[in-house]
């Protein structure tokens, strides 16, 4: 009972997240119809570079996914591999918007420029920051399971992780096409 417990207090987390992350989404999309935000976004975004970026996060729920089903199935070091796995590919992704803020800025364009760099360095920033807190979850969650606190088949704190990280994905998947995708239509 104690791992649906948790499981429904982070669904109610997540569901206050979403809403956060919807706010920042719709002011996105609204001050995208101004002219300069309009070239910047043809002009700067790389949605090449950023979408193989993502490629590393979206995979990163798959090896999620993975470890946790070898901890149901009482292999903890199968779960160790899948957390170390998306560990690797969720810091890949942040180095990709690393790069990315760094080449914008480079073209000055900054969080206080003009209205596209605080919407965009705000919603991926705020993004970026929600993949970092999952990282140092997850690094927590793999010392413990290296340390041999996961010889059960289940629990709560691994499955709240992967809620938590699936959430990460499935927002950065509205983020990219909102902000990548959309404009080149």
């Amino acid at each position: 009972m104690k791992t649906m417990q948790t499981k429904l207090l982070m669904k109610f987390f997540i569901a206050s997240e979403a809403i956060f992350f919807i706010s920042l989404i719709i002011s996105y999309i609204y001050y995208r119809h101004l002219s300069d935000v309009i070239s910047i976004t043809d002009n700067h975004l790389d949605a090449t570079s950023t979408g193989i970026f993502t490629v590393f996060l979206l995979a990163s729920s798959g090896t999620i996914w993975w470890g946790r089903r070898g901890l149901h199935q009482g292999k903890p070091k199968t779960l160790a591999l899948g957390l170390a796995i998306t560990i690797v590919l969720g810091a890949i992704f942040l180095y990709g918007q690393g790069r990315e803020y760094a080449h914008l800025i480079q073209d000055d364009i900054t969080i206080d420029r003009n209205i596209f760099g605080s919407a965009f360095f705000t919603l991926t920033g705020f993004h970026a920051l929600h993949v970092l807190t999952g990282l140092v979850i997850l690094c927590i969650i793999l010392g413990l399971t290296l340390a041999g606190d996961y010889q059960g088949t289940d629990s709560a704190g691994v499955a709240s992780a992967e809620i938590y990280w699936h959430f990460v994905d499935a927002v950065w998947i509205i983020v990219f096409t909102v902000i990548y995708l959309i404009p080149l239509l």
